[in-house]
């Protein structure tokens, strides 16, 4: 689970049994799933979930994020009138194992939608120092053909379990095409949920998977041909992004951004960036730079920006999912040297 900072549980108990025990008296009946125009009440848990329900609900829908603009999603810890508007929902879409409060909240919810948006694609694990691929479907070493096939059986035992396992990487809205596949998924379910509208629902998820196979392409081709595959980051959410298009990278203290890496770790890196022709350290904008300078520092790199987009605030570059992700290729293009 790639978790940066998990909530300690006593300090979420209380705000979720707070909200749950004002609500416990409260009918959620469907006539509390749509708002007063008769459109879809969504929950959605952080910006890459909220993106999707309001690009597909379109004008059918009212989408209330439970994160708010500069919160850190895996900090967040929900007060009881957003307990209370969890519960109002006609159809909640987050990600389990990103947000511990949010998890708690939505298993405690009678909810009739709830859409976990890691059981709408494979979940992978990665080595988070350096981006190596340890999915389902590689062999265990020393392992016999048997205990291989066990692993695959389980492997393919169904989405529901992978989050579950330890090292899964929920970071899949940083990849276009398993971002794809998940609207998909969020597409159908709005149509289950709101049958009246399931063709506005058809075309405006097929209008998305368009738009992210055309940023798919733009990645692929931008970062075809350069003169390093290897990046070097804070926070290592860009795994699937990495093992998509042919990259390496290489976490500076794993999947949290803000801890101090160990020397070992740095003189590590700093052998990685000499052998690769690394010329760029990022950071992140919802967390310290002071690391990622450090390293550039003692390496003689540059610093910049890769946005995992967990949420949009005035410090993003760009408005919107597109408009971030298309930044983000051209700050990796600048910094791999792609030509």
């Amino acid at each position: 689970m790639n978790v940066r900072r998990l909530i300690p549980t006593a300090a979420t108990a209380g705000a979720v049994t707070l909200g749950l025990l004002a609500l416990s008296a409260c009918s959620t009946s469907d006539a509390a799933s749509v708002d007063g125009d008769g459109r879809l009440k969504v929950s959605a848990s952080f910006y890459p979930m909220q993106y999707l329900a309001e690009q597909i609900g379109g004008a059918n829908v009212t989408v209330t994020p439970l994160t708010k603009p500069g919160v850190e999603p895996h900090d967040l810890e929900l007060k009881p009138r957003q307990t209370a508007e969890l519960n109002d929902s006609g159809l909640i879409l987050y990600l389990k194992g990103v947000q511990p409060a949010v998890d708690k909240a939505i298993e405690q919810s009678d909810v009739k939608y709830k859409v976990d948006a890691a059981t709408l694609t494979q979940l992978e694990h990665f080595d988070t120092a350096g981006g190596h691929d340890h999915g389902h479907e590689e062999g265990h070493e020393g392992e016999t053909e048997a205990e291989h096939e066990e692993h695959a059986a389980e492997g393919e035992a169904g989405h529901e379990e992978h989050q579950d396992e330890a090292g899964a990487d929920p970071h899949i809205w940083l990849d276009p095409v398993k971002y794809a596949e998940v609207a998909k998924g969020v597409g159908a379910q709005m149509e289950k949920a709101d049958p009246d509208h399931a063709a506005d629902y058809r075309k405006n998820t097929d209008a998305l998977v368009a738009k992210l196979t055309a940023l798919h392409t733009d990645f692929e081709q931008g970062l075809k041909n350069s003169s390093t595959k290897t990046f070097i980051t804070t926070h290592s959410a860009f795994g699937y992004l990495a093992e998509r298009y042919g990259l390496e990278q290489e976490g500076i203290a794993g999947v949290d951004p803000e801890s101090e890496p160990s020397p070992a770790r740095i003189k590590e890196l700093q052998g990685i960036a000499k052998k690769d022709k690394v010329t760029t350290v990022f950071f992140e904008t919802l967390a310290s730079d002071k690391t990622a300078k450090t390293l550039a520092s003692d390496t003689g790199l540059r610093t910049d920006v890769l946005d995992p987009l967990e949420g949009i605030t005035d410090r993003s570059k760009g408005d919107d999912y597109i408009e971030v992700m298309r930044a983000n290729l051209a700050a990796l293009q600048k910094a791999l040297g792609a030509k």
